[in-house]
This record gives C-alpha cells, sequence and structure tokens, in this order.
C-alpha cells in the first residue's frame, strides 16, 4: 500500500497595522478602500506591474497582502479598480514620499535612539520656542532650511536656556516652501525638511540637550493640493471628497471644502492614528492641534448651529488615549476663543487638552504696548493679561506676544508694531522687552517666537529666512531674554514663585503707569518674587510700592542695564529693604527707583 505524501500550505502572513509595514517575512500592506472592487500593491519591489500583487478583502472595507520581496526603500503604490476606473493612490499612512506628487516610501521603524534619560520638564517650567524649520536656519539660498540645520542651532537654544521647541507642521507639502498647513499627506515627513530620519535626529539631539519637542498637527482641514485623499476609492456624493470627508455643508473651510469626516469611525481612527505615532514612534513630547475651533465648529465661532459634536469627540478621545499613555506629554489647543472648557478636565466634561493659546493675553498685552502716548496706555487691560486663566489654573494657558500668526499676512513684529519703521530704535527696543518680561514673568507657560529674542523685525514668511546677523546686532538683547528665562526656570534657586501656580497684582497706578505683580510658589525667602513694570518714559526715584513680605528685596533682573543695549539709562536699581506702611493694603512696603519703560524682578535670600 503506497503513502500519498501531501504538502500543506503556508499559512498566510497576517501582520496588525495600517500601511506598509515591514517584518521578517517581507512587507504586509493594509489599505481602506470600502468602494474598491479589486485593490493591487505596486512597486519597485514587482517592477510596477499593476495586477501581480492583488490584495485580499479582510472585511470593512480593509484590504491586506503580504509581499516577501518588498524590502524597507522600496516605492510603491496601490491601483484600484473602481466603478470610476483604474486609480492609482499613494498610501494614506505613507511614513514618507519622494515628494507631495509621488510614491509613498517603505520607511524603516528602527533608529537608534540615545534618549533614554531625558525626562519631559515640568509643563510649570517649560519656556517654549516657536519654531519653523524651513526658515529657522537656512544654509543654502533658494532652498528651505531642514532639520539638521535646525539641530545644528540647538546648542544656540540650550544656552538661551528654552526647554521646549514648538515645530509648525512638518507633514508632506506641495513643494519645498510652506507654513505646513497644507498637508497633503497626513503621515509623511516632509522630504525638503529631510524625510523620518531628519526629524528623529533632529528630536534625538534635543533630548539629550534637555530640550523637550513638541509638533504642530493640522485636523481641521487636509491639503487642499496633491491630496489624494480625495475620492480615495472613487466614490463620493454631491461632488465632494469621499470617503475620508464629509459630504455636505459641514466639508467647508476656509482653506478648500477638505474637512475630514469626524463622524466616520474609519477617519476617527486614523486621526487617533496619526496622533499617537507622533508620540510613540517619534518620542515627541507634546501636540500643538492648529485651529481646533474648526474642528468644533464648522464656521470657527461658536456658533450652535453649526457645531460639529463629532469633533469635539474625536479631540476628546484623542486625549483621553494620550492621558491614558503618556500622562507626562503635553497637549496644547489653538482655540483662540477664551473656551474653559477646551482645558477643562474630562472627567469634568472638558475637552482634556492640558493647555490652550491665550489670544486675552496676547491682544492686550500688544494693543498696550504699540499706543504712541503714554497717557493713554490702559493699565487695566495690562491687569487683566496678567490675572487672566482658565478654570482657575493659570498653567492652562500659553502666553505670548508673538507667534506665527500674530507676525504674518500684514500683521508684524512687536518692535515694528510699537515703532513702525523704526523697529530697532529705542522704544521699540525699551516696551518690547516689557511685553517680552510679561511673558517670563505672568502666571502662564511662556512661548517666544523665533528671532524674538534679538529683535527679528521682517514679517514671518515661508521665504523669508531669519536673519542671524541680528543676533550679532542685539546680543545684549538676547542676553536679556536669557536673563529672564535663567529667572523664570529658577535655574539659580532664587525665583521659584515664577512656576508657581499664585499671582496678585498688588499695584496699579494708571496715572503714571506702573504695575506690580507678587508671583509665588509656597511663599517666603527666594521663593515669593515682585514684579514692577514702568510702562511710561519717566523714571521715578524711591517710588513706593506695597510687598507681602518683610525683609530685603533684592534685585536679580533691570531691564534698564547698559549690558542689554548701550542706548538704555541704565538706571541704579538698588536692593531694598522693607518698611512699615499700609501702601497697597500690604503690611511693608519698598521704594524703588524706576528708569523710563523699565521692569524689576525682585526676590529674597
Amino acid at each position: 500500500m503506497s503513502k500519498k505524501s501531501t504538502t500543506l500550505a503556508a499559512p498566510a502572513v497576517r501582520v496588525e497595522g495600517m500601511g506598509a509595514i515591514p517584518h521578517e517575512n517581507g512587507v504586509f500592506f493594509r489599505v481602506w478602500a470600502p468602494h474598491a472592487k479589486k485593490v493591487f500593491v505596486t512597486g519597485t519591489f514587482n517592477n510596477w506591474a499593476k495586477n501581480k500583487n492583488q490584495m485580499t478583502h479582510e472585511g470593512n472595507g480593509y484590504w491586506g497582502l503580504n509581499v516577501p520581496d518588498a524590502a524597507i526603500g522600496n516605492e510603491y503604490k496601490y491601483v484600484l479598480q473602481t466603478d470610476i476606473g483604474e486609480l492609482h493612490r499613494y498610501d494614506p499612512y505613507a511614513r514618507e514620499m519622494t515628494n507631495s506628487a509621488g510614491n509613498s516610501i517603505i520607511t524603516d521603524p528602527h533608529f537608534e535612539w540615545t534618549d533614554q534619560d531625558f525626562h519631559m520638564p515640568s509643563w510649570n517650567e517649560l519656556v517654549i520656542y516657536e519654531m519653523h524649520i524651513g526658515t529657522f536656519n537656512v544654509k543654502e539660498n533658494g532652498k528651505p532650511g531642514t532639520f539638521e540645520t535646525a539641530r545644528q542651532r540647538l546648542g544656540y537654544l540650550k544656552a538661551l536656556g528654552v526647554n521646549a521647541i514648538e515645530i509648525m507642521p512638518a507633514t508632506e507639502f506641495p513643494g519645498g516652501f510652506s507654513w505646513g498647513y497644507n498637508l497633503s499627506h497626513p503621515f509623511a515627513i516632509e522630504s525638503d525638511y529631510g524625510g523620518v530620519k531628519g526629524l528623529k535626529a533632529l528630536i534625538n539631539t534635543a533630548h539629550e540637550l534637555g530640550i523637550a519637542v513638541i509638533l504642530d498637527v493640522v485636523y481641521n482641514h487636509f491639503g487642499p493640493s496633491d491630496l489624494d485623499l480625495w475620492q480615495f476609492d472613487g466614490w463620493s456624493e454631491n461632488g465632494a471628497g469621499g470617503i475620508y470627508f464629509y459630504q455636505d455643508w459641514r466639508a467647508e473651510t476656509p482653506w478648500g471644502h477638505t474637512r475630514p469626516d469626524y463622524g466616520r469611525p474609519e477617519v476617527r481612527q486614523y486621526l487617533r492614528d496619526n496622533a499617537l505615532m507622533w508620540l510613540e514612534d517619534y518620542h515627541l513630547d507634546g501636540l500643538r492641534t492648529d485651529a481646533l475651533l474648526f474642528v468644533r465648529n464648522v464656521h470657527g465661532k461658536n456658533l450652535p448651529d453649526a457645531d460639529l459634536p463629532e469633533g469635539w469627540t474625536l479631540m476628546k478621545w484623542i486625549n483621553e488615549e494620550i492621558k491614558a499613555r503618556y500622562p507626562w506629554k503635553i497637549t496644547i489647543a489653538e482655540d483662540l476663543q477664551n473656551n474653559e472648557w477646551i482645558t477643562k478636565k474630562l472627567e469634568d466634561g472638558g475637552e482634556g487638552f492640558n493647555t490652550q493659546w491665550d489670544p486675552s493675553f496676547t491682544f492686550s498685552v500688544r494693543d498696550e504696548l504699540k499706543v504712541p502716548e503714554d497717557e493713554h496706555r490702559n493699565m487695566d487691560k495690562i491687569q487683566y493679561a496678567i490675572t487672566h486663566n482658565f478654570n482657575g489654573d493659570p498653567f492652562q494657558r500659553v502666553i505670548y506676544t508673538e507667534s506665527h500668526d500674530d507676525v504674518a499676512n500684514g500683521k508684524v513684529r512687536v518692535p515694528e508694531e510699537i515703532a513702525p519703521g523704526d523697529s530697532q530704535g529705542w522704544f521699540a527696543k525699551k516696551r518690547s522687552v516689557l511685553g517680552a518680561v510679561m511673558v517670563f514673568t505672568c502666571a502662564g507657560i511662556p512661548m517666544i517666537f523665533q528671532g524674538q529674542e534679538f529683535v527679528e523685525n521682517k514679517e514671518f514668511d515661508d521665504q523669508n529666512p531669519l536673519d542671524w546677523e541680528k543676533f550679532s546686532a542685539f546680543k545684549g538683547i538676547a542676553r536679556l531674554y536669557r536673563d529672564c528665562i535663567r529667572l523664570r526656570r529658577n535655574v539659580d534657586g532664587l525665583t521659584k514663585g515664577l512656576s508657581g501656580q499664585h499671582s496678585q497684582v498688588i499695584h496699579v497706578n494708571n496715572n503714571d503707569k506702573v504695575i506690580a505683580f507678587h508671583r509665588w510658589y509656597d511663599g517666603g525667602p527666594k521663593d515669593s518674587t515682585i514684579v514692577v513694570l514702568n510702562f511710561a518714559n519717566k523714571e521715578h526715584k524711591d517710588y513706593v510700592i506695597g510687598v507681602p513680605e518683610e525683609g530685603v528685596w533684592k534685585v536679580r533682573f533691570n531691564s534698564d542695564w547698559k549690558g542689554y543695549d548701550e542706548s538704555f539709562t541704565d538706571t541704579e536699581a538698588l536692593d531694598a529693604e522693607t518698611f512699615e506702611s499700609k501702601q497697597d493694603g500690604q503690611l511693608y512696603s519698598i521704594a524703588v527707583n524706576l528708569g523710563p519703560y523699565n521692569a524689576l524682578i525682585l526676590s529674597r535670600d
């Protein structure tokens, strides 16, 4: 009796995840295309044969296939057979592209990270530097800056004292010059900036220097150019964008009819996967969500009839996921509507962002800095900027006088707004410094925009590189910023109060335009900090203000010092001993000298 030999078929390889996933037996591809009849994957691994590697329908519109011959570095696309014909599409989950209108690339997920000793700074100790990769450090005329050129300047930022950088969007966009908000490929890294390896190297070096990295993400719209997601599998309604987008009036945004469909489970998963990818695969320390108001409302306003409740629940879900997995990583909202529910805790029904940009601070301070005549300056608005917060927590706000939006598209840098045509003159420098001191001493998370620290006076533009020659010309002002940051972070252990929850305005003089406030953590020596601001071009000798604690208040910072700028007055600010008084409702008072447009920071040993 003869025996029959049977050959068992090798089990089908199935790998979890989306996109192109390299593993020991090739590369597994998975794509969502619910209206496609057939789907193939083609690329350099099969000489771009259109119908050699047919994918298997796994159910619910997902297609998958393992390709043993595919390898890292190969280019590829999907070929979809649909009711409207054959479509060639990039991978929506592609991590890298040849260019915004090119092919997807199978990306190596491995990187030799050496940042194991990095710890995210406490949020109350963060000092953020907003950066645009394409203009921050340009080395070659006619080409954008890169992750590598930015990496080369990280030592400068460490010396300045910032401990977090916030990078404007770095996902693949059309061409090489852009602010980054017109992303074509939400998962892919901009090729002209240096791709995946370049971004990871930048983050790794930043972490080695103790600098956290936060990324700006865009979920309010995609594109509109070079957007293969548009009618991805051939289906659409009303001529709209198909499976990834709303098919009706809800698709409308100021940037095109390309708002993602926040109510479709697969799109929600797509955006959630995107957020977690940055934090997990790139070791990023936080995300700043751009124009959140257009995620929660069609028109970007607090209009109930145009609300997008599914947008609200999407971002709440993403924040829940981040909090559960990485509670130390920060989520920042740009909503700009003074809406406390954005940063209200998840368990209290809020959207659960950790902090949000505070327009009340920015507009109040800038409005008063630019007033040409001192007598018209409103110290009540300055007081409001000092005390404003969300939900009783001052660190639920990011405070700044300059950001990319506030110095572009017809808006100018603070010194130029103060003195048009003389942005590097005495008045511009003196009053812009007052704004900077407020950023670093008021309760909130301080942020500055690239070049602000050396009086950059040009409007921000994606083809207008930062002028590093100004750093050489205004090293003193950069030193002033460094000294303020040092005090804000309590590097010398003398001003712990600047990172504390507590803040109280103790003196407001609307006639002489002087204001003073007390910052404290627990209170006491080396903690309680007094900030005095003179918003007028007038000197004061022995100016009396009330203080909360008895003793000698030592001057830790004087913005009028000539070491910061030769044109400054160099008013002598001496340590001040308290005397009993009822000034400003306090038990004690001190007398200080104030120069014109002067800021003093004092604390006790």
